[in-house]
C-alpha cells in the first residue's frame, strides 16, 4: 500500500493545499452540479402542465394537488432507502442511474390516459428522482472534509436553485413559445436530465482513493456525534447509527416545514402568475410578460442556496442552525409581505417574490451539510435520505391543501400565506438544533 493511503489522516492536512487534488475536489463538485442541474426538469414542471391537465381531464386543483403528493411522498419514501444504497453501492452509480431512469418515467407520464395513471406514472417517477440528490451528498462528502462542508453543498444546492430557474424557462417555452400542448413538458426539457446522468457517470469518482489520493476525514472527529464507523458497516447499522441521532431528527422537522414552504411556492406559484386575473390586470401595468414573473422566484433560491451555506461557515462557525433559523424567519416576513401586494405592482411584486425564493430555499445547504457534521460523511448519504424523507413527506401535504384553499376561496394568493406560516414553524424548531 502507499504511503499516501497509510498515513491518510497527516496527509489529508497537507493534501489540501496539493493542487492535483483540489482539481480533483473541483471537478467531483462540478460533475455533481451538472448533473443535478438537470434533475428538476423531471420533478419541478408539474405546476405548468396544470392548467393544460385542468381543461383535457376536467379535474379539481385539489386533485391535481394530490397527484403532486403522489410524486412528492414517493419521493420521500426513495430517499429513505436511496440515500442507504449510495452509502453501500457508490453515489456516482445510483444517481447516474436514477437520472436516466427519471427521464425514461417522464415519457410515460406523459402518455396517461387520465388522473389516475398520471398518478401512478407520476408518483414512481418520484422514486427515480430521489436517487439523485442523497447519493450525490455523498460522494461529496468523501471528497470534502467538514470545515468546507458549508460551502460545497451552499454550491451543490445553488445548482439544485438553477435546475428550478431551468425547469420554469424550459417549462415556459414548451407551451407559450413552442404551443405545444402540457404532454410535450414531461418530454422535452427532460431529455437534459439524460445528458446529464450519463456525463456524470463518465467524469465522476467516488472516492479520493480511487485516484490515489487520502481520505480528507479524520475518523475520530468525524463520528464524534455516534462514535466511529466502520467501513463494513451493514445498512441496518447505518440506520440505527443515523435515527438514534435526535438532533438530525429534530433538524428533519423543521427542513419538513421548510420544504412544504418551497413545495409551495414551486408548484403554485406558476398556477397565481399565469392565471387570468394576473395576466389582464399586469398587461398593461408592465412591459414585463407576465408569465416571466414567476421566474424571479427560482432565481432567487438559487442565489439563496449559495449564501447560506457560507454564511453557515464563516459567520456562524459552522452552527449551522443560526443560520437556517435567521433565514426561515426572513422568509416568513418576506412571505407575509408578498400576500399583501396587489397584483397590479408588478415590479414590487416581482422583487419580494425573488426575495420570498432566497430566503426559502436558502437553508436547503445548511440542512444538508448539517447532516454530515452530526453522523459522519461514512453515513451521509444514509442521513441526508432520512432528512429528506421528512422533508418531501411535510411537502406532499401541503399539495392537496393548497390547492383545496385555492378552489374554495378562488385566491391563489392564499399560497403565500400557508408559506409565511410555514416558514415560521421551520425557524422555530431548527432553533431546538443547537449545534
Amino acid at each position: 500500500m502507499s504511503k499516501v493511503l497509510v498515513d491518510a489522516p497527516h496527509f489529508a492536512v497537507e493534501q489540501a493545499t496539493d493542487s492535483g487534488f483540489r482539481r480533483a475536489q473541483w471537478r467531483m463538485l462540478l460533475a455533481a452540479m451538472f448533473c443535478y442541474l438537470f434533475f428538476y426538469t423531471g420533478r419541478q414542471t408539474f405546476g405548468f402542465a396544470i392548467p393544460g391537465i385542468q381543461a383535457e381531464f376536467g379535474v379539481s386543483k385539489e386533485t391535481l394537488g394530490w397527484v403532486s403528493a403522489a410524486m412528492l411522498w414517493s419521493y420521500a419514501v426513495g430517499q429513505a432507502i436511496n440515500g442507504n444504497l449510495g452509502d453501500k453501492f457508490g453515489g456516482r452509480r445510483v444517481m447516474s442511474a436514477g437520472a436516466i431512469l427519471s427521464c425514461i418515467m417522464n415519457w410515460g407520464t406523459s402518455f396517461a390516459g387520465g388522473v389516475f395513471s398520471l398518478g401512478l406514472l407520476w408518483g414512481a417517477n418520484g422514486y427515480f428522482q430521489a436517487m439523485g440528490w442523497a447519493p450525490g451528498s455523498r460522494l461529496l462528502s468523501n471528497w470534502w472534509g467538514r470545515h468546507e462542508r458549508g460551502k460545497v453543498f451552499g454550491c451543490y444546492v445553488f445548482a439544485a436553485g438553477l435546475a428550478s430557474v431551468l425547469s420554469y424557462v424550459t417549462s415556459l417555452i414548451v407551451v407559450h413559445y413552442l404551443q405545444l400542448d402540457w404532454r410535450w413538458i414531461f418530454r422535452l426539457p427532460v431529455l437534459l436530465l439524460l445528458v446529464g446522468g450519463i456525463t456524470f457517470y463518465l467524469v465522476a469518482r467516488e472516492r479520493p482513493e480511487d485516484l490515489g489520493y487520502a481520505s480528507p476525514h479524520d475518523d475520530s472527529i468525524e463520528g464524534d456525534e455516534t462514535g466511529e464507523v466502520a467501513d463494513d458497516e451493514t445498512s441496518l447499522e447505518r440506520y440505527k447509527g443515523v435515527l438514534k441521532n435526535w438532533r438530525l431528527l429534530v433538524g428533519g422537522l423543521a427542513i419538513g416545514f421548510q420544504n412544504a414552504a418551497r413545495y409551495g411556492l414551486l408548484v403554485w406559484v406558476p398556477v397565481h402568475f399565469l392565471g387570468e386575473d394576473w395576466t389582464k390586470a399586469t398587461a398593461q401595468a408592465s412591459a414585463i410578460d407576465p408569465k416571466w414573473i414567476s421566474v424571479a422566484l427560482p432565481v432567487g433560491m438559487a442565489i439563496g442556496a449559495a449564501t447560506n451555506g457560507w454564511i453557515s461557515d464563516r459567520v456562524f462557525n459552522s452552527k449551522r442552525y443560526l443560520a437556517i433559523v435567521l433565514y426561515m424567519a426572513l422568509a416568513a416576513i418576506t412571505s407575509l409581505y408578498m400576500y399583501t401586494i396587489p397584483v397590479s405592482e408588478v415590479y414590487k411584486g416581482l422583487v419580494v417574490l425573488f426575495l420570498c425564493g432566497f430566503f426559502v430555499y436558502g437553508p436547503q445547504s445548511s440542512f444538508w451539510a448539517l447532516c454530515p457534521d452530526l453522523v459522519g460523511h461514512k453515513r451521509a448519504g444514509t442521513a441526508i435520505g432520512v432528512m429528506n424523507f421528512f422533508a418531501y413527506l411535510f411537502a406532499g401535504l401541503g399539495e392537496p391543501l393548497i390547492g383545496g384553499f385555492m378552489d374554495t376561496h378562488h385566491n391563489t394568493s392564499l399560497v403565500f400565506l400557508i408559506v409565511a406560516a410555514s416558514s415560521a414553524a421551520s425557524a422555530v424548531v431548527a432553533a431546538f438544533i443547537r449545534r
